[in-house]
């Protein structure tokens, strides 16, 4: 998989180095007219002279559009916090695009993802800045197998360096700008959402007995958690969203015990391990320290049960199970308390 980043292309130079038969993929995902994706292929077709390797482009914008830039909207005027990046990776990197490499002959789908596997788990890269096994803990596990990550024991800085040695072309894509955390949010995500709907209709701000306390400027501008952006009349200390009311605009605000979670229910399952009731620990957010837990799974729900609190769990994020480094499973977050 070749973005015409610095990460995947010393990907594709290292599994050539190691005796690889290498053809590198591009997925066009938007339809943006800026010359993104001229950009993009400009640095794929150097890197591929300079191998002397093949590359395709697979464009994929239309199941993109409907299956996580839609999803993506449509979260956020639902009033929950979407992660587009675990949809995509389940379903057009590790879905739509390993599907093309099987039926192109390829035995693996090597990608410039931090993170490990050994073909039936994923786990933590040893960079643990960069580590994305959060983002691929929802990939299905027969796609396992077939993905390899090469960057997986290197730091990211020492990557760059190490591209820059390596030629001209790669020199040059070591200086360019990196992408977005979002791909296709340029700036913040509700310039995306204005597209597609008013969301600058300001609104009342309730206290947790339903009181009204002060004025925001629409709800779908906040996320649990947020504490700016909105007032909050004659207040003498911070108050933070806890809860969207996307029916009525209004936002719900507390003390920062107010976002005190210790149960959390998931839906839409990934499980790496059969075992329905298990002791390990879990992230609610990508960004989250790791907090111990105990999992019980019943009906196609996971019921977790935190050893202590979390704050600002949002729903719509993932959480995550973990047993030390290794991914054993995941669920969309629905509901806390």
């Amino acid at each position: 998989g070749m973005s015409g980043g610095i990460d995947s292309s010393v990907t594709a130079y290292m599994l050539q180095k190691d005796g690889y038969e290498v053809e590198g993929v591009y997925l066009k995902l938007h339809n943006r007219t800026d010359g993104y994706h001229e950009r993009n292929l400009g640095y794929i077709e150097d890197v591929a002279k300079f191998l002397n390797i093949k590359y395709h482009i697979l464009d994929l914008a239309d199941k993109f559009t409907a299956e996580i830039y839609d999803y993506f909207v449509e979260a956020y005027l639902e009033g929950t916090t979407p992660n587009p990046c675990v949809k995509c990776n389940k379903n057009i990197k590790f879905g739509a695009m390993l599907k093309f490499a099987q039926e192109n002959g390829a035995n693996y789908l090597a990608t410039g993802h931090y993170a490990k596997t050994d073909g039936k788990f994923f786990y933590e890269a040893d960079d643990k800045t960069k580590d994305q096994s959060y983002f691929l803990s929802q990939v299905d596990k027969e796609a396992l197998p077939f993905m390899m990550f090469p960057l997986s024991t290197y730091k990211k800085e020492d990557i760059v360096k190490f591209g820059a040695t390596l030629s001209s072309v790669y020199k040059r894509i070591t200086e360019k700008s990196e992408s977005q955390e979002i791909c296709f949010v340029e700036t913040v995500y509700t310039d995306v959402v204005k597209k597609h709907a008013n969301i600058d209709v300001p609104g009342l701000v309730l206290d947790e007995e339903g009181n009204v306390v002060g004025k925001h400027k629409g709800y779908a501008h906040y996320t649990i958690g947020k504490r700016r952006g909105f007032t909050v009349h004659g207040a003498h200390e911070p108050h933070f969203v806890t809860k969207l009311n996307p029916k009525d605009n209004t936002i719900i605000v507390g003390k920062k015990e107010s976002l005190e979670v210790n149960e959390v229910a998931g839906n839409n399952l990934n499980m790496f391990i059969d075992d329905k009731e298990f002791s390990c620990s879990v992230k609610l957010r990508y960004r989250s320290v790791s907090t111990p837990c105990s999992v019980k799974i019943e009906n196609e729900k996971a019921y977790i049960t935190l050893e202590e609190p979390a704050f600002g769990v949002a729903a719509g994020q993932l959480a995550v199970f973990y047993d030390g480094q290794k991914v054993i499973g995941s669920a969309w977050i629905e509901s806390t308390k």
